[in-house]
């Protein structure tokens, strides 16, 4: 048993890129996981390095500003999420409809009524078509002009519902803050979408890069009735290797890799959102990486989580559940210098 659980947790650590070839992109690291949580920009920059060989945050601006290649936008579970540009109009289309109620009664806990909020989406598309790419701060004043509530969290699910009716996606970094920009004039028109073969697409997808799993780790991810995680599962069954434990993956998966050399991983990594139990990665560290919906930065070490880590004064300041082996404590410090360089023209 336990044996099975180590070769399963290499399999997943792998299909992360974090175990075995390390992507040479941020699009390829943003292509394998489908999805990066990207509420916090520097969670998801992290998450880039982390899966990535050479690369600074540098190249992940580029590939959202000028090669357009990524976004971040609402989707899945109602969250922030870097995506591949081109993966955009089928995952929007798939992900968002069971997010509109939610929104709604966001927005009226926010005392913003209907009708202005449809004055406020109006507002950020007329913005965004008329001015080019505009930070939050920027909408946030066009929309007090127009007399449209901002206050509290107002703002957030307003920009939230603009995103959802594909009106608008975080686009370029513009000085030091991320950019709204129109979607019709940021990546074009987008191409009708088929639900079956969105379904299907998501499930290989999830697959690649979460594998092996579950119809409930899918259906939790991706913020979808777990029919529809079945459905995307039969859809896809010859492509799948049924597990003595219960979980599927790719048939044509390659062989696990060894465990990683211990990593610095940032704030809402991949690794502890991709499935219902995050016991294999954190174990009885749970408190200590999770608390009051935050998900902090924790260091990886044999697969698992061995310490928190800050990022304070220019320095990195690590926090061990226990005490390191120094082998692992010697290759943490010099990841803490690689975190330093990659963030270094943040």
């Amino acid at each position: 048993m336990r044996r099975a659980k180590e070769r399963s947790l290499r399999e997943r650590l792998t299909a992360q890129l974090l175990a075995g070839s390390r992507a040479r992109s941020p699009l390829e690291v943003v292509t394998r996981l489908l999805a990066v949580q990207g509420q916090d920009l520097r969670g998801a920059r992290l998450a880039v390095r982390a899966r990535s060989r050479g690369l600074s945050v540098t190249d992940l601006d580029r590939a959202l500003t000028h090669e357009r290649t990524v976004l971040i936008t609402w989707v899945n579970r109602g969250t922030l999420h870097l995506v591949a540009s081109e993966d955009y109009p089928w995952l929007h289309a798939l992900t968002t409809p069971p997010l509109f109620t939610g929104n709604a009664r966001r927005l009226a806990q926010e005392g913003v009524t209907r009708a202005a909020a449809e004055r406020g989406v109006k507002t950020i598309e007329r913005a965004l078509a008329d001015e080019g790419p505009l930070t939050r701060l920027q909408l946030r004043d066009r929309l007090d002009k127009a007399r449209v509530r901002t206050k509290g969290q107002a703002l957030v699910h307003l920009l939230m519902l603009a995103s959802l009716r594909g009106i608008a996606v975080r686009g370029p970094i513009v000085g030091k803050q991320h950019a709204y920009a129109l979607v019709r004039d940021w990546l074009g028109a987008p191409a009708p979408v088929d639900r079956d073969i969105a379904l299907a697409e998501l499930t290989r997808r999830y697959l690649a890069g979460h594998g092996p799993a579950g119809d409930r780790d899918l259906a939790q991810w991706a913020g979808l009735p777990l029919r529809d995680a079945r459905a995307g599962l039969r859809a896809i069954a010859t492509e799948l290797h049924e597990r003595e434990d219960g979980l599927v993956d790719l048939a044509a998966r390659a062989r696990a890799a060894r465990m990683p050399p211990p990593r610095l991983l940032g704030v809402f990594d991949p690794l502890l959102l991709g499935w219902r139990s995050r016991e294999p990665v954190i174990g009885a560290n749970e408190r200590s990486i999770i608390g009051g919906g935050l998900f902090r930065p924790f260091a990886l070490v044999d697969g698992r989580a061995a310490a928190t880590w800050s990022l304070s004064g220019g320095e990195v300041k690590l926090e061990p559940f226990a005490r390191l082996a120094p082998d692992a404590a010697a290759a943490l410090a010099r990841d803490a210098k690689d975190v330093l360089r990659y963030l270094e023209e943040a």
